[in-house]
């Protein structure tokens, strides 16, 4: 399939009083046409600087990309002045944020929000954008879309507001939508809700999808693929179908037994051990090595590289290795997994 984004080993520092924070180290990943790719990983794990770093939309003052590639469309993003990316910016590549309150504009028309990239990238009128503006509140489910494109945001609910956000998000047609944790700030119906319509748009409108999100149940139900990031790496990437029933790396063992369960009422919830390294100071070796019950001796003396599970798998751990010892992973994932086939026939 053809490639849409092509990630090369990205290298991204955040310069601090502190010291320079190692934040992405290494990350390399494609993106394919009309596929949803899903990054997943706790709070910290790089997920959000590496989509960022696709915009560009990081803090000038005190971020720096250190070194590889983002190759979108015949041109590396890291090398583009700003005032190029301003024409890719919302045109070819739009982005979904967390909050959509802090998203819009509270002092402008929902209309207006939609009309400016339209004016801006499309060359619309004014006319024409309100009539896209109107069609595309349709498209995502907002009701009375002619009387709702003359209010303001803070006459809209949480979900109805992230639907305006991904209307904004959707005006130009981007060949890459990137969500942030679209639903995280939602309520669970209306988390369902959004990301339906999400799935549902997509094949509207053949667009990929870069997905980043820390709840794997979330990810079960929209994702094609699926990389694991932690500590500012990928440790594991593979189809959905290979990251939930047969998952190779012991963090992705973690987050899959973090899920909470509906048929486990009296089992403690599961938590990964430990603390996300502080990457001022990147360990030696598996960064997630203190914090991973299998780990072997050369986990503390050096990094991983990615062993081979199948043509779309790969995972960066040691227990791959042919002379390593026999692991299985724990019975909360065997447990949890007994839920993904429910979560599948959705899909």
């Amino acid at each position: 399939m053809e490639k849409v984004l092509e990630v090369k080993d990205l290298n991204i520092s955040f310069h601090t009083f502190a010291g320079e924070v190692k934040a992405i180290r290494g990350v390399s990943f494609d993106l394919l046409k009309g596929e949803t790719l899903a990054i997943v990983g706790e709070s910290g794990s790089g997920k959000s600087v590496t989509t960022k770093s696709i915009m560009r939309l990081l803090p000038e003052s005190n971020s720096e990309i250190k070194g590889g590639q983002i190759l979108f469309g015949g041109q590396d993003l890291t090398k583009l002045k700003d005032k190029q990316m301003q024409k890719i910016r919302g045109k070819d590549i739009s982005m979904i944020f967390q909050d959509p309150m802090t998203s819009l504009n509270p002092t402008m028309k929902i209309g207006n929000q939609i009309m400016e990239p339209l004016v801006k990238h499309q060359n619309m009128s004014k006319s024409q954008a309100k009539e896209r503006a109107i069609e595309l509140l349709k498209l995502v489910g907002i009701p009375k879309p002619e009387i709702r494109i003359e209010q303001y945001p803070h006459q809209f609910s949480g979900g109805m507001r992230q639907r305006v956000v991904i209307a904004i998000a959707l005006a130009c047609n981007p060949k890459i939508l990137i969500a942030d944790e679209p639903t995280t700030a939602l309520d669970v119906t209306i988390q369902a809700q959004i990301l339906e319509l999400m799935k549902d748009l997509q094949k509207k409108i053949d667009t990929s999808i870069i997905f980043i999100t820390h709840d794997l149940g979330v990810v079960a139900n929209v994702a094609d693929r699926v990389a694991v990031m932690y500590g500012g790496r990928i440790v594991e990437v593979g189809t959905a179908d290979e990251i939930f029933y047969n998952p190779q790396h012991p963090y992705t063992w973690g987050l899959i037994s973090s899920m909470p369960s509906l048929d486990t009422k009296d089992e403690e919830l599961f938590s990964i051990p430990g603390t996300p390294p502080d990457l001022l100071d990147p360990p030696k070796g598996d960064a997630f090595a203190p914090r991973n019950p299998y780990v072997l001796k050369i986990d503390l003396e050096q990094e991983p590289p990615f062993f081979k599970v199948s043509d779309t798998h790969y995972a960066a751990t040691w227990l791959l290795h042919p002379n390593a010892p026999k692991v299985e992973p724990p019975d909360a994932v065997k447990r949890r997994q007994s839920q993904f086939p429910m979560i599948k026939e959705g899909k």
